[in-house]
């Protein structure tokens, strides 16, 4: 039985869900570490889920803003959600269309169409393109991973892929359905976090409380609203010691 509610409006039918990849910001694996005895640290692979009705082609343009030495010690995967936009979108005039989103749901945000579908969409993606070390998101992307790690902790989704390593959430929030909230969060996630909240964001809130579902997050606040921001001097030195942290965990794990 599915464990979200359905209530709000008749199931759509689903469309087949079509892979649509986008080429990642490099081929490499490695990450190179200078010093007296140079060093090549793994790059994280993070699978990376687009905001509400965008698009992969449209968070690739967004993550870059970025510094090339963020982006290149990261090995990004990008992947449109399953379901064409029912609606329009914010983004429309700002990027090209198509716009796609990860589930349906109802204004309160506390009831949820599509969702085991999504969740299967992400799990048939990871089996043949993966493995993954982790997710990073945005927006609705950004609320999905963070919540991806304590399903597959409670055997509820990605059973069948490797353990999420870490996760980095831009503009997140928790689920407000109880029963998938339950699921989701009710042990601690201790997986290392990196999260960006923004002082204009209507989300900032949600992203605070989100915060306490994680064991020791790692958070960046900007005075942006819901974007993804560029990284001045303070964010950088932090965006890359999380990245360092994480890699010679990869490494550790590997030894």
């Amino acid at each position: 039985m599915p464990f979200y509610m359905t209530s709000f409006s008749p199931p759509l039918s689903s469309p087949q869900p079509l892979f649509t990849p986008i080429p990642e910001f490099n081929f490499h694996t490695t990450i190179p570490i200078m010093g007296t005895h140079a060093k090549l640290l793994t790059k994280p692979r993070f699978l990376c889920l687009h905001g509400f009705r965008t698009s992969a082609a449209i968070l690739k343009k967004q993550l870059g803003k970025w510094p090339a030495s963020v982006l290149d010690q990261l090995d990004l995967h990008f992947l449109d959600a399953p379901f064409p936009a029912e609606g329009k979108s914010d983004v429309e005039g700002i990027f090209d269309p198509p716009y796609f989103e990860w589930f349906q749901f109802s204004p309160e945000f506390t009831e949820y169409r599509n969702f085991d579908d999504c969740l299967s969409f992400i799990e048939d993606y990871m089996l043949k393109h993966g493995p993954f070390d982790g997710f990073l998101g945005f927006s609705q992307g950004a609320i999905l991973s963070a919540a991806l790690p304590g399903f597959q902790a409670k055997g509820i989704a990605l059973t069948k892929v490797p353990k999420i390593k870490f996760v980095i959430i831009i503009s997140g929030a928790k689920f407000r359905s109880e029963s998938v909230a339950e699921k989701a969060y009710s042990t601690l996630i201790g997986c290392p976090s990196l999260h960006f909240l923004g002082e204009e964001d209507f989300l900032m809130p949600h992203g605070q409380k989100l915060l306490e579902s994680y064991v020791d997050p790692t958070v960046i606040n900007h005075p942006k609203g819901h974007t993804v921001p560029r990284l001045d001097d303070k964010a950088l030195e932090i965006v890359e010691s999380f990245i360092q942290r994480i890699s010679k965990t990869l490494d550790e794990t590997e030894e």
